[in-house]
């Protein structure tokens, strides 16, 4: 009797917590959840971003084709370069998955399926971060071509309220036309632009991946 009534004992402590954990990993998931559809919102709003600093850049290099046609465009080739190379880091919700990567909390995830989805979704951010920091030294050079071209005071006219660039409306004149420092600068151009547009390929692949992602979870976990 004794036997049995220790071994019921370690049967209802092997459940409970058994239950408990469960309870953790719901709570996990919930809260992943919730993150998951913050970066949806926020991966549309970066999209739009790319998709209008690639167009500004592709107004530029064709400003920068020749001194004739810079100077008939002074205000859009004024704006497009100050705007066209402007972008913030991507900002993601990774406040559950650090917590489950910094504790040990995917343990707690019993299905490997569900496991390795979250794992595909979040490897897309070190190519990311590598992106965004290639085209930080892409600009440092282009800042470099660019310092000796655009004259700085019409850049400060351009300021408005809350840090808002506003387009000119005098065709405001280039410290500089030679040919030769207009098509180092278009060259410097080019490259933002392809680095822009490969992350916003990439962009759209985290995109698809999240959205996959978030109806995986609520088939499996009967979310809402």
């Amino acid at each position: 009797m004794l036997f049995l009534a220790v071994f019921c004992g370690f049967l209802a402590e092997y459940q409970l917590e058994h239950k408990i954990e469960k309870d953790r990993e719901k709570q996990f998931i919930k809260s992943l959840f919730s993150d998951l559809k913050d970066d949806t919102k926020n991966l549309d709003h970066w999209i739009e971003n790319e998709e209008k600093g690639i167009a500004m850049l592709d107004t530029l290099f064709f400003l920068l084709d020749s001194p004739q046609l810079a100077k008939k465009n002074g205000d859009q080739l004024y704006y497009v370069a100050r705007m066209g190379p402007r972008y913030l880091p991507f900002v993601n919700n990774s406040r559950t998955y650090d917590q489950l990567m910094n504790s040990g909390g995917f343990r707690l995830i019993s299905n490997s399926k569900t496991s390795s989805k979250i794992m595909s979704y979040y490897t897309h951010f070190p190519w990311l971060r590598g992106m965004e920091e290639n085209f930080n030294r892409e600009f440092d050079d282009f800042k470099r071509i660019a310092s000796k071209i655009f004259d700085p005071a019409v850049f400060r006219k351009q300021e408005g309220e809350n840090a808002t660039i506003l387009r000119s409306d005098y065709n405001p004149a280039l410290r500089s036309y030679d040919p030769e420092l207009m098509k180092e600068l278009a060259f410097y151009t080019i490259y933002l632009n392809g680095t822009r547009k490969t992350k916003l390929r990439l962009f759209g692949v985290m995109k698809k991946s999240v959205n996959e992602l978030i109806q995986y979870l609520q088939e499996k976990y009967r979310l809402k």
